[in-house]
């Protein structure tokens, strides 16, 4: 039996997730694995069969995605090649944790595709949905990897195929302490415009962990690190609270080490602010930016934010064994009909179209 296990490599969510996932697949079955994009930092102890460059984001300074540069190194051409030439057919299972390649690759040719992603848990109908709804951030996260069936993981249970994190094993094993320091991990903000808000905060020691800076920089209570997947953990660990993005993964650390958090979703990602209206629900903080008029609710935040409790256990392998009940073997082919608002369908269908 073989299982092609794809992955996302915008950011280090999809890759944390993996590290517990792959060596489960392993066990079960030959195992080949796919990465697409190049913007993760976290050191994968497996070998990826396809690196693929897909269709990646660029994080910008200003707390979003930076459009114009995800554009420019956007390659149509080389995308819908890439998609022509996986072979998907030679397995089966093909797992998509909301990577773009195999998605596309198993509908041209007609495959069924596993979806497992916080992706498809933000898209449930029963998970919390922002007050202000972006039309096109949703089409997109409907449209960019679409799958035959979705399995998902959110910050609480909402249904039998709906999970709570899964938690690598490096974090699992802290014995959490409370040395004092905040840790900050925006990467959607520029490193001076973080410690230009922090610098109100003199009585805070703050760890800044940049996926930009390649040295690291003291600032009376603020130091600037590279990101470094050890240190990070360590500051983690040790941290009185963490300030971060709303992505899935840190945020779901935090939890799951105790520790109070603070977020601030990106902009015009739909994602992430489905993840903020999720966390509310549970009494997490959220911002919607880092501008000065909000500093009081940080500085309140600081004094009085408390800490949130959750129960994520170790389902890794009782997951994948539902997935793998439920879908080897099931050549069943049901795909929602790409029309014109198919985002991805729309740009690649003639291409995608021609053999």
């Amino acid at each position: 039996m073989k299982i092609l296990y794809a992955i996302q490599g915008t950011g280090n969510g999809h890759i944390s997730r993996a590290l517990e996932i792959v060596p489960a697949l392993q066990k079960k079955a030959n195992t080949d694995i796919l990465v697409s994009a190049s913007q993760w930092e976290l050191c994968l102890p497996f070998p990826i069969k396809y690196r693929l460059h897909g269709l990646g984001f660029v994080f910008g300074k200003k707390g979003g995605i930076d459009f114009v540069n995800t554009y420019l190194k956007m390659n149509t051409k080389r995308f819908i090649n890439e998609i022509k030439s996986l072979p998907v057919h030679k397995y089966d299972l093909v797992i998509s944790d909301f990577e773009p390649v195999s998605a596309w690759a198993c509908r041209l040719n007609k495959i069924p595709c596993v979806g497992l992603s916080n992706q498809a848990a933000t898209l449930h109908p029963l998970a919390p949905r922002p007050k202000k709804i972006d039309s096109i951030g949703k089409l997109v996260l409907q449209r960019y990897a679409p799958t035959t069936r979705q399995y998902g993981f959110h910050f609480k249970k909402i249904d039998d195929n709906i999970f709570t994190p899964i938690i690598r094993q490096s974090i699992r094993k802290q014995l959490p302490i409370n040395q004092g320091h905040f840790t900050v991990y925006l990467p959607s903000f520029d490193d001076l415009k973080i410690w230009k808000k922090l610098k109100s905060f003199p009585s805070c020691k703050f760890h800044i962990f940049s996926k930009r800076s390649k040295c690291t920089f003291h600032d009376k209570n603020i130091s600037i690190f590279p990101l470094d997947n050890e240190h990070f953990v360590q500051s983690l660990r040790s941290a009185a609270g963490i300030i971060t993005n709303a992505g899935f993964g840190t945020t779901a650390e935090a939890l799951f080490l105790g520790k109070k958090l603070l977020i601030i979703p990106m902009k015009s990602q739909f994602e992430q602010h489905c993840n903020a209206a999720m966390l509310e629900t549970m009494g997490v903080k959220a911002l919607p930016g880092l501008k000065k008029e909000y500093l009081k609710e940080i500085d309140d935040w600081i004094s009085n934010g408390s800490t949130i409790q959750v129960n994520y256990p170790d389902e890794t392998m009782k997951i994948l064994d539902k997935i793998m009940d439920e879908n080897i073997g099931n050549s069943q082919y049901n795909e929602d009909p790409i029309d014109k608002y198919d985002i991805p369908g729309h740009i690649f269908n003639h291409s995608l179209s021609v053999r």
